[in-house]
Order: C-alpha cells, then sequence, then structure tokens
C-alpha cells in the first residue's frame, strides 16, 4: 500500500506552490495574500462541509433506514432545509455555480472537463471572498470537481486562486481499487460499483481527511478561518468497512418498484440509464444501495469527528456549520441510477445550515431555496461586503424565521446531446409542482403535482386539464443560451 496519504499545496504570496508530503504530525499554516490573522473582520468562522453524490437518504430527513447520528446531531442544532435544490445535477457544473454564486448558462459550465475560469476568469469565489476579508481559507478534499476515484490525492479541477492551503487525502480504498467489485470490470467512476472494505475508517481516504480538517481545526484556533472539508463518499465505488455494509443486509434494504410501461410515459430524454444498469436483477440492485448506504453511514462518521473537535475547541460558539452536497442521487427510483436526471430525487438535495445562538435551532424550513444562494448567506451571517455578481439570494430570513416561503421556485437544468447537438434540459420546482422541459418543449414536457404524486410517477404532461399550469410555469423557464 501506498504510504503516502495526504499532499498539501500552499499557495505562497508570490504566486509559487509548494508541494509537501504530509506523512502525520502538524505543520505552521501560511498567511494568505490578504490574510489579516486574528484581526479578520467577519463575524463567525466557517466549517463547509460537503459529501459528493449524496442525496436525502438521512435519518434526519425522515428515512426509515439509513443511521446518520452525526449529521442528524447537526440538524438538532441548526436549520435543516427539506427544500433546497442543486442548479446542475452532475459535479463539476455544481460546484461551480454554487463556488462562484452563479447559475450554470453563466459559468458555461455544462459538463465534467470544463474549468469555470475558462470561462468566468476574473469571477471572485465563496472561500475566495472570505480571502480577501482576511480570513484563513483551506480546503481538505473535494470541493472543486475532480474525478473519483481516478483523481484522489490529486487537486483536479482546483482553483488556487480560492484557498491558502490544501490537502488532498489518499486512502487504501485508492490503493485497493483491483478489489472493488464494478458492473463493468475495471470502471469505477460513472459506473455502478462497491466494495465492503479490510481495515479501519482511518485507512480509508475520507478517514484521512476527517483526520487532517481536524487538525487545521487545532491549528486555526486564534485566526479566522473559512475551512471547506470535502467528502468523497458516497460517490460511486460505494467504498466502506465491513461493519457499514453489515448494518444494511440486502433483503432489508428499500428497493423501488416501476410499473410495466414506466418509461413510455415519460419523454426519451428523461431517462439516463447505462446498458449495465438495465441488466441488474434484483439481487445486484440491492447490492447496489446496500453499499449506497453503507457508504452515506461511514461518511456520517467522519463528519462527527470534525463536529467533535470543533466542539471540544471551543469554535462551535462562533463558527457557521453548512452540511450539503453537490446534488442529489437516484437508487432506482424511476428505474434510475446515479445523477443527471431532473426528477425530484436527483435535483434535491440535503443542506443543513448552523449559526450559533440561532433562534428555533432544530427546526426545519420547506421554504424553497438553491445551491447558488449558500455563496450570499455566508457573506451575510460573516458581516462581509457582498460582491455584485451574485445570482443567488441570502437565506437569512429563512435562519432567522423557518415559516416563510423561501423562493417562489427554484430551477436545475441538464444538457443532453442528440448526435452532434447539444441541447437543454429545464425544470422548474415551486412549491406544489414541477414542470420540466426538453429542448424548450421540442423533446418533452413533464408535470408533476406534489400535492398528489410526491415520487413524480405520473407525468402530467400531455394532460389537456393542466394546459393553464403548464403555460403558467412555462414562463419561468429560462431561455437557453445560444451556442
Amino acid at each position: 500500500m501506498n504510504n503516502l496519504r495526504t499532499t498539501t499545496n500552499r499557495f505562497l504570496p508570490a504566486g509559487m506552490v509548494l508541494v509537501l508530503s504530509v506523512l502525520g504530525g502538524g505543520s505552521t499554516l501560511p498567511r494568505g495574500d490578504a490574510a489579516e490573522t486574528s484581526s479578520s473582520k467577519g463575524r463567525y468562522n466557517v466549517l463547509f462541509l460537503i459529501a459528493d453524490d449524496l442525496n436525502n437518504a438521512l435519518s434526519c430527513y425522515q428515512h426509515p433506514l439509513v443511521r446518520t447520528p452525526n449529521i442528524d446531531r447537526l440538524a438538532a442544532r441548526g436549520r435543516r432545509f427539506d427544500r433546497a435544490y442543486t442548479q446542475f445535477p452532475l459535479c463539476n457544473p455544481s460546484r461551480a455555480s454554487f463556488l462562484t454564486g452563479l447559475r450554470p448558462d453563466h459559468t458555461g459550465v455544462y459538463d465534467n472537463a470544463v474549468h469555470f475560469r475558462e470561462n468566468v476568469p476574473d469571477v471572485l469565489t465563496l472561500p475566495q471572498c472570505f480571502r480577501k476579508h482576511g480570513y484563513f481559507a483551506a480546503r481538505v478534499g473535494k470541493l472543486y470537481h475532480y474525478g473519483v476515484p481516478a483523481q484522489i490525492g490529486t487537486s483536479g479541477l482546483d482553483d488556487p486562486q480560492s484557498w491558502d492551503l490544501v490537502v488532498n487525502p489518499r486512502g487504501r480504498d485508492k490503493d485497493e481499487e483491483d478489489k472493488i467489485f464494478s458492473l463493468v470490470k475495471g470502471k469505477f467512476g460513472g459506473t455502478l460499483s462497491w466494495l465492503s472494505a479490510d481495515g479501519t475508517d482511518e485507512e480509508q481516504t475520507d478517514g484521512i481527511g476527517a483526520a487532517e480538517a481536524v487538525r487545521l481545526l487545532e491549528e486555526c484556533r486564534s485566526k479566522r478561518f473559512f475551512l471547506a472539508v470535502g467528502f468523497y463518499r458516497p460517490h460511486t465505488p460505494y467504498v466502506a468497512p465491513h461493519r457499514y455494509f453489515e448494518m444494511y443486509p440486502p433483503d432489508r434494504v428499500p428497493l423501488p418498484e416501476i410499473p410495466p410501461g414506466y418509461f413510455d410515459t415519460v419523454p426519451e430524454a428523461a431517462i439516463t440509464l447505462y446498458p449495465e444498469e438495465r441488466e441488474m436483477d434484483e439481487s445486484l440492485k440491492r447490492q447496489a444501495v446496500q453499499a449506497y448506504l453503507a457508504s452515506i453511514t461511514f461518511m456520517d462518521a467522519q463528519v462527527g469527528k470534525v463536529l467533535d473537535a470543533l466542539d471540544r475547541l471551543g469554535l462551535a460558539d462562533n463558527t457557521v456549520i453548512v452540511m450539503t452536497s453537490d446534488h442529489g442521487y437516484h437508487m432506482h427510483e424511476h428505474g434510475l441510477w446515479q445523477k443527471r436526471s431532473l426528477f425530484e430525487e436527483s435535483a434535491r438535495v440535503p443542506l443543513i445550515v448552523a449559526v450559533p445562538g440561532m433562534k428555533d435551532a432544530g427546526k426545519a424550513t420547506a421554504g424553497i431555496v438553491e445551491m447558488v444562494d449558500i455563496y450570499p448567506t455566508l457573506v451575510e451571517l460573516c458581516e462581509l461586503d457582498m460582491p455584485s455578481h451574485l445570482d443567488g439570494q441570502s437565506m437569512v430570513p429563512l435562519l432567522e424565521n423557518p415559516e416563510l416561503p423561501g423562493k417562489p421556485f427554484a430551477v436545475t437544468q441538464v444538457t443532453r446531446r442528440a448526435g452532434k447537438n447539444l441541447f437543454h434540459g429545464y425544470s422548474v420546482r415551486t412549491a406544489r409542482w414541477r414542470y420540466t422541459e426538453w429542448d424548450a418543449g421540442a423533446r418533452g414536457v413533464e408535470l408533476y403535482d406534489h400535492e398528489k404524486d410526491p415520487a413524480e410517477m405520473h407525468n402530467l404532461g400531455d394532460d389537456p386539464r393542466y394546459a393553464d399550469v403548464r403555460a403558467e410555469l412555462k414562463k419561468l423557464i429560462p431561455t437557453p443560451p445560444t451556442n
């Protein structure tokens, strides 16, 4: 097994990058090029926690089986958002969006290959904004996009301007890829794959990342910090030590039933299924769900270590905590797996924000919010200067009063290809409805009534009784950019 566990990049004032191997022990934190150490003017520290490909399968979101005690206790001291939506259910477009505060049509990022600065080179990112105001900004693990698992241990499509320090953990899950089961042998990143692993939590990439985050918290006690911790799980391959798999026997995991002929009721563009996924038998499907849930509980345990350190160090009283994911994820709902759909399971994200001393802590809100709203929310909470370029709006009113309705609607989008041509799919989610158009309606429309059909299984897109509803919702669909 490779003994190199983390790589730390320190971005120095002169623009030089020094790469160090960290084999354990502490280090002296550098000042950022805008650092003011403990005299920075922000009101709070920020601890930004994000899981990769995590849907709302959390016990605090009423999942009947999943055990997530640490995220649950964060929800108990913060605000759980029950209607939070990603702008693009794919890693790079989503992360580029919420970390710049711009919608995907403004970043121009629609896939996992383009770096946002190719299109918006001078944009001030969320962590960069905090650096500008004197915060020490550090990243552990995946914040901006890079491929999992191929680029674990690297910086991938990271943004050096955003950070004073980065840590790229690498664990035995990366070193033992030959042990991983995959629906397509030897293929992992976008393919359903999993491993019930030998060894301890601490040997896994996320376990190492949690330990590094704790170390940074210990070193940051005397300064204002923006610490972002990006966990890799439950992204495929779903890897976790054996004990987490044992919590979810396959015969107990939920497996949604898909009625015969269902795919004929929705536009072709709505269905994202690989050939190997179509061929899965029930046993493989249940094993995949088991592995995904095991990875969630494993990730939750690592979140717990970071939260414990925050409390132990007395930092919880002056630190805003955010816990979220880049997008939702399918576990056979609609017969689908993974992401890139415009159904609720793919578009909706878990989102918890905890503010020291907040009123009505532990109470959820049904107010509609979007991931693009995270940036202005943290800026307002920390009393920084609000950048003028942001597409979102602050969620502080909902943090103060969870009964407010939030936004009138949220927008989620994806792209599809027909031969060489790219076309867009847009979906708007209101309190009651989800309305989706593919290629401005030329490739189909969908309408779902969440009061009667929360699972979105009955498409009303062609029902003449709802023509007026569709006409009103159509007005909310963005105009696609010109190619």
